[in-house]
């Protein structure tokens, strides 16, 4: 029987599903964390209560479906979109994760704007106006507001990604999610090479980007060993939380 996994990381709690090829929903999990906002308009979260959430609801699915490791094929990604992970040299966070729902970048929102050339070409080069809920406005926060840290990051993933990049050990993300970081460039499907160069960010900040069915990597053996999984499994792109709930209406 071959098992495939959904894991959801939500803004309240990590939902994980496991179903059969047939879309037969064998067992579910919820796993709830906490949100913090140590200052009005801001919202943020830690990440490692994402993947803490991920191995608890992982194994609780796995039980409650009597499913065994070696059935378990493949693990699709979804979550909330827009926020921020930065990570330094030694994959590690360097402060709390911006979620998409934090609000304090409006300067940085006019900032890219006026880089940009003004909204009708920052939207020609993105597809979007700059909003506060963005990733791309985090990054700019974060050189402006707290640029000891900014010199430390290496890596900028979204929340869904940080999950991966620890299933894994793989920097990616799919273009659904990067869609809405308002670096993509959505008709080609690649980062915006202009908007970076006119925002002065490096491209390696980003991760590569794959379709949403691509396979981005595979389950790491410490990462199995923790989820209870076997080693090798195949990690998808997956989407934002927001596109995996188009299909449904």
């Amino acid at each position: 029987m071959a098992v495939f996994l959904g894991v959801d990381i939500g803004t309240s709690g990590t939902k994980t599903l496991a179903m059969q090829e047939d879309g037969t929903i064998l067992s579910s999990a919820t796993v709830e964390y906490p949100l913090y906002s140590p200052h009005p308009g801001w919202s943020e979260q830690n990440p490692e209560d994402w993947w803490q959430a991920t191995i608890k609801s992982v194994r609780m699915v796995l039980k409650a479906g009597k499913i065994k490791p070696a059935d378990v094929k493949g693990i699709g990604l979804s979550g909330q979109m827009h926020g921020s992970v930065f990570l330094d040299k030694k994959h590690a966070v360097i402060r709390p994760a911006l979620l998409w729902n934090d609000q304090r970048t409006a300067a940085e929102c006019a900032e890219i704007e006026q880089r940009a050339g003004g909204r009708k070409k920052l939207i020609g080069m993105v597809a979007n106006p700059a909003l506060t809920g963005f990733t791309a406005p985090k990054i700019l926060w974060l050189r402006n507001h707290e640029p000891k840290h900014f010199e430390k990051t290496v890596q900028v993933l979204l929340p869904k990604d940080y999950v991966r990049f620890r299933l894994t050990g793989e920097y990616a993300t799919e273009v659904s999610d990067a869609s809405g970081t308002l670096l993509l460039n959505v008709k080609q499907r690649k980062w915006s090479r202009p908007l970076l160069s006119k925002l002065e960010l490096d491209p390696g900040l980003l991760p590569e980007v794959y379709e949403s069915e691509d396979v981005s990597g595979h389950l790491t053996e410490d990462a199995a060993r923790l989820l209870g999984l076997s080693k090798g499994v195949a990690v998808v792109g997956g989407g934002g939380d927001q596109a995996a709930e188009a299909p449904a209406g």
